[in-house]
């Protein structure tokens, strides 16, 4: 039966808009999608508007309001959950009625989760899953604000989202369209917690129009891949501000969600999903790649060989430049034997990946683009909704090495230092209870990235550096190297340590071992002391430090954990180039010195 339209809504102007206004111009059996129990459990758009609604009444019955509609005056209600489709239900029947949402990472530290918690003054917590909910259990009595916590999964003792879906009376109904009514698209809409330099979370506010604008941007990106109606894989968490406002985009753009199982399981879910994009970071990105030539080198015989010859021939292609006649008709032969079984892996029907969050290697983007997956690279920071510039789907839109052209509306000049300073409709309201900080990155109506730039022909954004110490693994997660510095050299047996990891899988470091501590420690032994270089290599000293950084990690959120470290033969100094006169590190001198040993750990 085809869905009658009664009204025709207008451009949304607020998050939740993008309900109803798919709801209005093109409902769909499965706008949202999730395995439960083994099958793929779809909400229609009419069920989502209806539980949408079903959930503002809930939170009304327990108090939950806009208050007097100021930004400390709103509710605010944390959400911390591994994506599925009760995480969007919760973030747009919060936003209805006036309330702040404030999503936060399910694998945060309970040092990081208590500040955020506290400092957003949370009244009411959804949860994900068991494990989540006794981490906020543990900290429960640090947390005099918070009254309410429910589940999106059975937990014993703890009451299931469900419980709060009360039936939508006309009286009801009313009150819902009134809160509906009162919410302003310049109002806060959500609260985004990230790391800072010093470790110390900051609460970034947008209201509904920073991210709605950058929706409408991005949906002049996704719209030209051809998605209405079509499939998107989810898996990115929810409470990063690309997966966040790319949901939105795609409820805009009338397309699908469907959210994957796990990691581990995104192939599996590609083959049944069938999704003609998904977005991801990176590192995701860098797995898949992984996979596909572990698979290369199983193979044997003519197949391996084919296998290499086209991922070689994938290597060489260029975008926007002329290709030779022998080229074109091996890339053919290629695409028949070899990339067609990659796209078939992937469902069949992946036309585009969009990638973010951190620089994606070059070599990556020509091997996907010539096997026939565009992977368009776009550039943000959660202060800006998120995003500031993509490479678009037609060719004539993308370059390789750099983010693309501007998102429209978005402004960007770049300062005398090089850093890029942003202006738009997308730039935040500011940090959460900090204006000075809030006034460190605003310069005017400018935000400052913290990020060095050119643009190239006058239309490519390009990154070439980073301004601040904080810096981003190839998974798109920022962190900040000190305060890791600082716990570790808690440690009898590390003296100096600098953080390393910018753009890498994971974390790592360089360590200069506390050399008297260690001769006393081979004297205890009753061993000879066998000298600083030796000690590097020895296997007891490297198991000490080793047992000594597993301590201390357990301070850190995973993606800032030490995974891999290299010792020093000899201390780092001034002389030596490697510290201020203060005894600052220098980073950037360190980093090229010992790029070698760097670059040892993440062989």
């Amino acid at each position: 039966m085809k869905h009658q339209i009664t009204e025709t809504m207008t451009t949304p102007t607020r998050l939740f808009d993008c309900l109803t206004y798919q709801l209005q111009h093109f409902p769909l059996p499965d706008m949202l999608a999730a395995r439960e129990k083994g099958e793929w459990r779809c909400y229609s758009t009419q069920e989502v508007q209806q539980k949408v609604d079903q959930l503002s009444a809930g939170l009304l019955g327990l108090g939950i309001t806009r208050g007097d509609g100021t930004i400390e005056g709103r509710d605010k209600i944390a959400i911390i959950s591994q994506n599925c489709p009760e995480w969007m239900l919760a973030d747009m029947a919060i936003q209805q009625i006036g309330a702040v949402s404030v999503p936060v990472y399910p694998n945060i530290n309970n040092n990081e989760l208590q500040f955020i918690l506290q400092d957003a003054g949370v009244k009411m917590i959804f949860t994900g899953d068991k494990a989540l909910t006794k981490k906020i259990e543990a900290i429960q009595e640090q947390l005099p604000d918070l009254k309410h916590i429910y589940s999106f999964t059975p937990v014993e003792y703890t009451p299931l989202w469900s419980e709060l879906l009360t039936d939508v009376t006309p009286e009801l109904k009313a009150t819902i369209e009134s809160c509906r009514n009162l919410v302003q698209e310049n109002d806060l809409a959500t609260i985004l917690y990230t790391s800072g330099t010093t470790g110390i979370p900051k609460g970034v506010m947008l209201s509904h129009h920073n991210i709605i604008s950058n929706v409408f941007g991005s949906a002049e990106i996704i719209q030209a891949i051809g998605v209405r109606g079509k499939r998107a894989l989810s898996f990115l968490p929810l409470n990063h501000a690309f997966e966040r406002m790319a949901t939105y985009c795609l409820f805009y753009s009338g397309t699908s969600v469907y959210y994957a199982e796990s990691l581990d399981k995104i192939v599996t879910n590609l083959k049944e999903v069938k999704p003609t994009l998904f977005t991801t970071v990176p590192r995701l990105l860098e797995k898949v790649y992984e996979g596909i030539v572990a698979k290369g080198r199983s193979l044997t015989g003519i197949k391996r060989t084919l296998f290499f010859w086209a991922l070689k021939l994938a290597e060489q292609y260029e975008i926007n430049t002329p290709k030779s006649v022998s080229y074109r008709m091996q890339l053919a032969l290629a695409d028949k034997l070899i990339f067609s079984k990659w796209r078939e892996a992937m469902g069949g029907e992946l036309k585009s990946v969009i990638t973010g969050a951190a620089a994606c290697q070059v070599r990556l983007l020509r091997i996907f683009t010539a096997a026939g997956i565009v992977i368009q690279e776009g550039y943000g920071l959660t202060e800006a909704s998120p995003i500031i510039s993509g490479n678009r789907y037609p060719e004539e839109g993308r370059m390789f090495g750099t983010v693309g052209p501007l998102l429209t509306g978005v402004e960007v000049k770049i300062a005398e230092d090089g850093e890029i300073l942003a202006k738009g409709p997308n730039v935040m309201m500011g940090y959460y209870k900090r204006p000075d900080l809030t006034a460190e990155v605003m310069d005017g109506q400018w935000l400052r990235t913290g990020d060095i730039g050119t643009m190239v022909d006058g239309k490519f954004l390009k990154i070439t550096d980073r301004k601040k110490e904080l810096f981003k693994t190839s998974g798109g997660k920022y962190v900040a190297p000190q305060p890791i510095e600082n716990k570790m050299v808690e440690s009898n047996w590390i003296e100096q340590i600098m953080v390393v990891g910018e753009q890498q899988k994971f974390v790592g470091a360089l360590i200069v071992p506390a050399f008297q501590a260690l001769k006393e420690w081979y004297t205890n032994q009753g061993k000879p002391y066998p000298g600083d270089q030796a000690i590097t290599q020895d296997t007891q000293i490297k198991a000490l430090i080793r047992e000594a950084i597993n301590t201390y990690n357990q301070d850190f959120n995973p993606v800032e954990q030490v995974k891999k470290f290299v010792l020093m033969p000899y201390q780092w100094t001034i002389e030596g180039g490697e510290l201020t006169p203060t005894l600052k590190l220098k980073r950037k001198i360190i980093v090229e010195k010992y790029h070698n040993l760097i670059g040892s750990m993440y062989a």
